[in-house]
């Protein structure tokens, strides 16, 4: 489906600290322990990354798992594995409409990594697009399962690589290029982009991103989000859990803690349950 993502607005970049040592008690971002949340550089896109790499590494089994007349669990996989797909095209477009240009006026050394991302999103869309038409299948017959989760894994191999361009090659020059504190590729203008596109609910999309982040780390993400998604995330990610459950079995809540997912990293998505906003 496709995903509109309008323009956002250029964010104010707060002032700089004087050079020099950091205070005592400063942590690995530079500010002191009593401080606010630092904003997190890239946290959107760290996080897409995290999320797709987790479910392509369970989902193969669990399609492997499927057995006959597990009518509503097949039903069940194929809308995360759609859902997932959104989120890829989303994340994509983010990449090809908002960041790149901007690194391409900046850093316009990087124009030919650039070019090469682009091409390759396309491919990779064409290429999730074939495998969900055998996803479909394999979730009604499962005598597929396995052929299918194999190329469900080939494709997982396919864009590791492509992440692993991203984050080696050109998150580490966008850290020199993008100031300090903007929101550019954070989780804030992310979760702006999907409200505003045609696309995964932006209460879905953020338990389905958070999902397995330790809960410290996901005080200072829901830090950089309006009152609005904090006021809102325990009964976005108690829904999550609930809907969760029937699929994959219950969470250990307990040992994760209020934000945390399974142990293990597999939990399943609740895209077609029923929106955790509702």
């Amino acid at each position: 489906m496709p995903i509109h993502l309008v323009p956002q607005p250029v964010p104010t970049v707060p002032a700089q600290g004087q050079p020099g040592p950091a205070p005592l008690g400063a942590d690995a971002y530079g500010r002191a322990a009593d401080d606010e949340p630092a904003t997190l550089r890239f946290a959107g896109l760290r996080l897409v990354h995290a999320a797709l790499r987790r479910d392509l590494a369970r989902l193969p089994n669990a399609l492997r798992l499927l057995q006959p007349g597990e009518d509503d669990k097949g039903e069940a996989l194929l809308r995360h594995w759609n859902f997932m797909t959104a989120m890829l095209t989303c994340h994509h477009e983010q990449q090809d409409t908002r960041l790149w240009p901007i690194v391409r006026r900046f850093a316009p050394e990087l124009r030919l990594l650039l070019n090469w991302l682009e091409d390759d999103h396309h491919n990779l869309d064409h290429s999730f697009t074939r495998v969900t038409t055998l996803v479909r299948i394999a979730s009604r017959d499962t005598g597929s399962a396995w052929p299918v989760a194999y190329a469900m894994e080939d494709l997982a191999a396919r864009l590791e690589t492509h992440l692993r361009i991203e984050e080696r090659q050109l998150l580490p020059r966008m850290e020199r290029v993008v100031p300090e504190g903007s929101r550019l590729g954070g989780l804030g203008e992310l979760l702006d982009l999907l409200r505003l596109a045609d696309g995964p609910g932006m209460a879905d999309a953020l338990v389905w991103l958070l999902e397995g982040v330790e809960p410290e780390l996901v005080e200072r993400l829901l830090a950089e989000c309006d009152d609005d998604v904090a006021r809102n995330w325990p009964h976005w990610h108690a829904t999550y859990q609930r809907c969760t459950s029937p699929l994959w079995g219950p969470a250990d809540g307990a040992a994760d803690g209020p934000a945390g997912g399974p142990a293990d990293g597999t939990g399943l998505g609740f895209e077609g349950l029923g929106s955790i906003a509702d």
